[in-house]
């Protein structure tokens, strides 16, 4: 038990390094080689617009869910005119970043694993050194670029998108007086909220894709390492974002309110 205990935190230490790493040759990638941009715009195609529906009813479904049980609670107190204000601070700050990041790890993330990890198995990878081309260059960078600029703006979408659901169904269903709803909203929701948002969402694209390419490239041999590398892709980025945004929320919080 606890030999396999050590080799479990051995081997969530390798991983950490080898993140580690990969983020540093990233980096270094960005700051001193030209990027290719084509494949950043073939890749901002792919992350980006592709992914706009799913993140897109993803912030509605959210949104409306939201104002619905923040009204069922507050109208039992007589404050269904603040339920727009929480809906505003929680869609800009919490569940937007998070729930769109979560979509593209879903959606993105699966699909680079994949993609990097067939490529790794049909020794494709092993030909684009053989061709003094560096995989991190040609492969990992645009997928970087891409998701980090993608990120903010599908999470600034999902946030518009389910505030309007929030209002129209708090408004036109559930009773509640509009300009009260959009007064209090304005009211209590900082810039610094939806700054809070928009940083988290850059965070979570940069480790979206850092850990996709990682498990991508780290692929094992046949079909069954590829569907291992995706999985693996998909559950660690999907936790990394849940146990990073509490103590991102920490640190904003503590750095812009003081």
């Amino acid at each position: 038990m606890q030999r396999l205990l050590l080799k479990r935190i051995q081997a969530g230490l390798e991983g950490l390094g080898e993140f580690a790493q990969l983020a540093i040759d990233t980096a270094w990638s960005i700051r001193y080689q030209r990027p290719s941009w084509r494949h950043f715009v073939d890749q901002l195609h792919f992350i980006g617009v592709k992914s706009q529906s799913v993140v897109l009813t993803t912030g509605a479904a959210t949104g409306m869910v939201l104002c619905a049980q923040t009204y069922f609670q507050f109208h039992k107190v007589k404050m269904d005119t603040a339920t727009g204000a929480v809906v505003s601070v929680g869609m800009c700050s919490e569940l937007g970043p998070v729930l769109a990041g979560l979509m593209l790890t879903g959606r993105v993330g699966a699909a680079m694993s994949a993609e990097l990890g067939t490529m790794k198995v049909t020794e494709q990878i092993d030909a684009l050194r053989t061709l003094a081309t560096h995989p991190v260059d040609y492969l990992v960078v645009p997928r970087v670029l891409a998701t980090i600029v993608s990120a903010p703006l599908l999470t600034a979408q999902s946030v518009v998108v389910g505030i309007l659901a929030s209002y129209l169904i708090g408004v036109n269903l559930l009773g509640i007086e509009g300009a009260y709803y959009l007064a209090n909203m304005r009211r209590y929701t900082d810039p610094v909220d939806v700054l809070t948002g928009l940083i988290k969402a850059v965070i979570f694209g940069t480790i979206i894709s850092l850990v996709s390419c990682l498990k991508g490239l780290g692929c094992r041999q046949g079909a069954e390492g590829v569907g291992h590398a995706t999985t693996e892709s998909v559950v660690a980025a999907s936790i990394s974002i849940l146990v990073v945004n509490f103590f991102l929320t920490l640190l904003l919080t503590r750095l812009f309110h003081g």
